[in-house]
């Protein structure tokens, strides 16, 4: 019983011994202070001019006949693309879209209470095209030929840039410029030093691309030349900074 007794002290004592150090390296680290640090955000802003439009724009035509309809369609469809290959539109920058037949109906009046069902009159074929203009030069002309040939719904436009990357930059320096900037008015106001940066991160803005304004393909056909005012692009940066304070 005796022996039994001693080795469980033993034990006992092995263990408090082994759990000394890690109990003494805990109250070290939660006897270290936490580093004093200040946090800020900075915002960066700048704008280029576009450098390509976006244009949306649908062929719809309507017949008695599905087929009739898709014939309508696909020609004026054909014509458009052949104009603007013409125009030295590459293959790359032309999509279509959205492609789809519906039936036409016309629709009665019950009769004596009685329902009269709907009577299939014609068909509608719709095909969305989608054209990106590199030379914003052409884009009038590019505009007034479409329709010409065969456009008639949509007429949206759209400007974008093609490569932001250097305006995302500059836009990116000026963030971290902000936010340095107020972080120097706290800390001398408060009467510390700042110190280095302990961490950063970004969160970057796109812009939305700037519309002309949705032109309908009859107000397009009617007027002499289509007036264009593209505008410009302004890509926003937000940076959120965390320094170090020194007393």
């Amino acid at each position: 019983m005796k022996t039994k007794t001693a080795r469980l002290f033993a034990l006992t004592a092995m263990t408090a011994a082994a759990m000394m150090p890690l109990a003494a390296q805990v109250s070290a680290q939660e006897a270290t202070p936490r580093e004093a640090t200040i946090s800020v955000s900075g915002e960066g802003q700048s704008a280029i001019a576009p450098d390509m439009a976006i244009l949306s724009f649908s062929v719809v035509k309507q017949a008695e006949t599905a087929a009739a309809a898709l014939t309508e369609n696909s020609k004026a469809l054909a014509d458009v693309l052949k104009a603007l290959k013409e125009a030295a539109i590459e293959e790359r920058d032309l999509q279509t879209s959205n492609f789809s037949v519906q039936p036409l109906y016309k629709h009665y009046e019950p009769k004596d209470g009685v329902y009269v069902a709907p009577e299939i009159t014609g068909y509608q074929v719709s095909n969305g095209l989608t054209v990106r203009v590199r030379d914003l030069k052409k884009l009038g002309t590019i505009l007034d030929t479409s329709v010409k040939l065969g456009i008639n719904q949509g007429g949206d436009i759209t400007f974008t840039n093609d490569k932001p990357e250097a305006t995302v930059t500059e836009a990116r320096k000026l963030a971290v410029a902000d936010a340095l900037a107020k972080a120097k008015t706290l800390t001398e106001a408060a009467g510390v030093k700042l110190g280095r940066v302990i961490q950063i991160s970004e969160n970057s803005q796109r812009p939305m691309p700037v519309p002309a304004g949705a032109m309908r393909a009859s107000m397009m056909k009617e007027a002499d030349s289509v007036p264009i005012a593209s505008g410009e692009n302004n890509y926003s940066v937000v940076v959120n900074v965390t320094f170090a304070l020194e007393q």
